[in-house]
């Protein structure tokens, strides 16, 4: 049922990677997407030419860094990692672009966060592979030009809303990655267990992918969760439904994938502000979570789940959000 010892890894760094797709095959899920970055990559190798620059957006682990990845090795190309709060100032970006080489991608995470004096760099380097440089001040002021390799930037981002109109339209790929279906999560699953040697009954798969929101991060975490569970918990060989149960109502995350932050937001809605509507900034007050924490982790599937939604004036709780929570729905809404 666990990791044995020709399976053993040296630390948590590869556990992570070793369940990361590297190649179109073991990627599952987003389709279009795949079929999308095949034909623009393979277009691009054909021409000799590197691949357009490309922005991947979407809620949290749904494995925008991986494509990244898989399109550096499928372009058989060199990628450089970084995040936009990383990049604090306009030297920070002239040594990344600087360092590149011919047909380099370079990966930017959490690219909504690149402050937007330094994304003004970017626009040239996109466009015509050069950064317009200013040395000095005043009258002595000078502009200089540097000559870049071609290369190609791939964004990442959870708000698309915070990337700039500018920057937005030098990308050229916009790919939303959505939320995978049960059955994909389940192959997800089901893929990660025999990489990490846990033996599990169809029913236990089915049990976990029904509370991962969807998620393959989620997934992976609390496939790992239960095999903990089961370890110290339980004396059976292979883990059923019931033990992914037990395990899963321990850690507090419901029939739906709820977590107890998820039911906070809610209830507050409910019972502070009647229901809703309730502003982003109260709602934050009130619940004592960050506005940006609402924005992109909780809120996204919440929607998704039709339990919340949102209006110019602020989010409501819908009546299948009572029904969950097992509150009465007033029959005033």
């Amino acid at each position: 049922m666990f990791v044995n010892s020709s399976n053993n890894f040296d630390n948590i760094d590869e556990i992570v990677e070793s369940l990361r797709p590297t190649k179109w095959d073991n990627y599952i899920g987003q389709e279009r997407i795949k079929k999308h970055l095949k034909i623009m990559i393979g277009a691009a190798k054909q021409r000799n030419e590197t691949p357009d620059h490309m922005l991947f957006y979407g809620p949290p682990g749904l494995g925008k860094t991986t494509l990244a990845n898989i399109i550096a090795q499928e372009a058989e190309a060199n990628i450089r990692a970084t995040s936009g709060p990383v990049i604090e100032k306009s030297g920070d970006l002239v040594a990344l672009l600087t360092n590149l080489n011919e047909g380099d991608i370079l990966f930017i995470d959490e690219c909504h966060r690149i402050n937007r004096f330094v994304e003004e760099y970017l626009y040239s380097a996109m466009e015509d592979f050069k950064l317009n440089l200013i040395l000095g001040k005043g009258p002595m002021a000078k502009t200089i030009d540097i000559a870049l390799p071609h290369f190609t930037l791939i964004g990442a981002t959870t708000r698309i809303d915070m990337i700039s109109p500018p920057l937005r339209s030098r990308f050229g790929s916009i790919l939303q990655l959505n939320y995978y279906s049960p059955e994909e999560i389940k192959k997800i699953i089901d893929r990660s267990a025999k990489i990490l040697n846990i033996e599990l009954d169809d029913e236990a798969k089915s049990e976990i992918a029904k509370r991962s929101r969807f998620t393959p991060r989620v997934a992976n975490k609390l496939l790992k969760r239960v095999r903990d569970f089961s370890q110290m918990e339980s004396k059976e060989n292979c883990i059923t439904k019931d033990i992914a149960t037990k395990a899963l109502d321990f850690l507090e995350v419901d029939s739906l994938g709820l977590e107890p932050s998820d039911k906070k937001i809610i209830e507050t809605i409910i019972r502070k502000f009647n229901g809703g509507p309730a502003g982003l900034q109260a709602l934050s007050a009130s619940t004592s979570e960050e506005k940006n924490a609402i924005l992109e982790i909780y809120e996204p599937y919440l929607m998704q789940m039709g339990l919340i939604k949102r209006s110019q004036k602020g989010r409501s709780a819908t009546k299948l959000a009572y029904e969950h929570l097992d509150i009465e729905y007033p029959d005033s809404k």
